[in-house]
């Protein structure tokens, strides 16, 4: 079974270029679309990690790497998260910087 993270895929959202123009999307997800869903994948990582680990504790039927596993992908795709944050506000404080 693909996890969240195999199932994200950047080639819907990035059109071909053509003779060195920016295509535009047509009809394709927006940018805020492609941030909202990716940040709802990652909130639902780290709620099955927390409920992994709980069934781990409470002595449920999973095994220590499995709970070892969807801990580390929510922590992965969480500082994923953060690096994307990172870069889009050091984007926006060049942008402040530009005079009109």
């Amino acid at each position: 079974m693909p996890t969240p993270i195999q199932n994200l895929s950047l080639a819907p959202l990035l059109p071909p270029l053509s003779a060195g123009k920016a295509a535009a999307p047509q009809g394709g997800p927006s940018f805020q679309d492609f941030l909202l869903r990716s940040i709802g994948e990652v909130n639902s990582m780290q709620t099955e990690a927390d409920q992994a680990v709980e069934k781990l504790v409470t002595g449920g039927n999973v095994t220590p790497a499995e709970v070892l596993t969807a801990v580390q992908k929510a922590d992965i795709a969480f500082d994923l998260m953060l690096q994307v944050r990172n870069k889009l506000m050091d984007a926006y404080q060049e942008i402040e910087k530009l005079q009109v």
